[in-house]
C-alpha cells in the first residue's frame, strides 16, 4: 500500500528545516555526504512518519535526495522491525516509541521537542525506548 503524506507544512517550515539541516551539520545522517547539489546530493528533511505538520525532531530526518528516496518508501514509523535499527535511524525510532509508550512527551512542535525529549537522553535510553515499542507491537 502507497503511503500518502496527509496535512500541511507549519508556517514556520523554512525556519524549522534550516534547523534541522543546521544541527546535521549539513550532511546527510545516512550516508554522510555534505550537502552538494552540483553531485546529486541536495539536503532534505524528511518527515519519517509522512506528517509534514508533525515536526517533533524524531520525526526530521536531514537526508540527501537519494537517501530521502531510498528510505522514504521503505521506513514505516510504526510498523514493528524484527532486525535491529540501522545506526542512523536509532535515536529516532527509539524516541518516537518511547513518545508512543508514554514514557516521553508528545509534542509535534520541533522547538518544544528539544527541550522535552533531550536528543543525549533518548540516545542514553534507546535500547529501553526500542524494547518498549517491540512490546506494543
Amino acid at each position: 500500500m502507497k503511503r500518502k503524506s496527509t496535512g500541511e507544512y507549519p508556517p514556520n517550515w523554512n525556519e524549522i528545516a534550516q534547523a534541522v539541516k543546521d544541527a546535521a551539520n549539513w550532511k546527510c545522517i545516512r550516508c554522510g555526504h555534505r550537502h552538494d547539489p552540483e553531485t546529486g546530493y541536495t539536503l532534505t528533511v524528511h518527515h519519517l512518519d509522512i506528517c509534514p505538520n508533525h515536526c517533533a525532531w524524531y520525526n526530521l530526518a536531514a537526508l540527501c535526495q537519494r537517501c530521502h528516496l531510498h528510505v522514504q518508501g521503505k521506513v514505516v514509523m510504526e510498523q514493528p522491525y524484527m532486525f535491529p535499527h540501522s545506526r542512523w535511524f536509532i535515536p529516532y525510532v527509539a524516541a518516537y516509541y518511547g513518545v508512543r509508550a508514554g514514557v516521553l512527551s508528545d509534542t509535534k512542535d520541533y522547538y518544544e521537542s528539544l527541550e522535552l525529549i533531550p536528543i543525549e537522553s533518548v540516545v542514553a535510553n534507546a535500547d529501553e525506548y526500542i524494547a518498549l515499542g517491540m512490546l506494543q507491537s
